[in-house]
């Protein structure tokens, strides 16, 4: 049974759209990113709206040690840059695919060396999975969030040792990357900021996950900036409100913590390669990305 708690990507699909019919479109996804990097086999428009290039960048799949397993990671940075900036961006429950690729690809072209890990690579590869529940029931619900800090904790590691400057780190993350998100930026003092997109801020506890970002609003290390929309169907606003009020209640990062809703969007209004992407509401957050790594010191 599909954990009640990630049902938000699930309902993230429009009414009526197949997910095995997202299956058989996973060729609009080429597998150009390398080895360990297949085209998404989930909701998916014809093509990705943005193909950030590539030109005067270093890209590419990396291999980050974690107490002797090797994670896969997807990084992007200036090519022979050092000192650089660095963001963790997290993927949705889809993997690391050419959408958060493309992602690392824009914050490298604006000076950052950028790390996407695959953070469920444990429990199974989600980029082989054709039907979303199944996908959750099987592999997302069964990653622990305390693995989720290790892995970005080693990520960090990496960062050091590979022309990021530790002193300036960033972490922004989708839908459950979101939720990672807020909860490694109360985790990790490292964390100068971050930017959380459509996170799950409530839920049901349980061994794996037990906190949610709520929880520990109070004693985040960064300020954070929740982009959310107004028409997602998973998150309603009464959450955010819950987590503003919160935040407030906290210490001096909680406090300057900020929320921007847009108010027609619905859940994963940034992903470019899904029907649910809405170019106004995705350029906006993006922009106010930059700014809120900016000026906290990040880049």
């Amino acid at each position: 049974m599909m954990n009640r708690d990630l049902e938000t990507e699930f309902k993230a699909l429009l009414p009526g759209q197949s997910t095995e019919a997202g299956a058989t479109r996973r060729t609009a996804l080429k597998a150009a990113l390398g080895v360990g990097y297949a085209a998404s086999t989930l909701p998916i428009m014809a093509q990705t709206a943005i193909k950030t290039p590539t030109d005067g960048l270093t890209v590419g799949e990396v291999a980050i040690d974690v107490r002797g397993f090797k994670m896969p990671a997807y990084r992007a940075m200036p090519a022979g840059g050092k000192n650089l900036p660095v963001v963790l961006v997290l993927s949705e429950i889809f993997g690391v695919h050419e959408y958060i690729a493309d992602v690392t690809h824009r914050f490298a072209r604006a000076g950052y060396l950028a790390i996407a890990p695959e953070l469920f690579v444990r429990q199974g590869d989600a980029q082989s999975y054709g039907e979303m529940a199944k996908l959750i029931a099987e592999v997302i619900s069964k990653v622990p969030d305390a693995q989720v800090a290790g892995d970005l904790d080693a990520a960090v590691a990496w960062a050091g040792a590979h022309g990021g400057d530790l002193k300036r780190m960033g972490i922004t993350g989708f839908c459950w990357g979101g939720r990672q998100t807020w909860l490694y930026v109360a985790h990790s003092q490292h964390i100068k900021a971050g930017v959380a997109w459509y996170g799950r801020i409530v839920g049901a506890q349980s061994e794996l996950t037990p906190k949610n970002p709520i929880d520990i609003a109070g004693q985040i290390h960064g300020p954070v900036l929740g982009l959310y929309g107004g028409a997602d169907t998973g998150i309603p606003l009464a959450d955010v409100e819950k987590m503003k009020a919160a935040l407030a209640a906290g210490n001096a990062n909680s406090k300057a913590s900020q929320f921007v809703v847009y108010p027609d969007a619905p859940h994963a209004f940034h992903a470019d390669y899904r029907p649910s992407y809405r170019k106004e509401a995705a350029e906006d957050g993006w922009q106010r990305c930059l700014a809120w790594l900016k000026q906290h010191g990040v880049a």
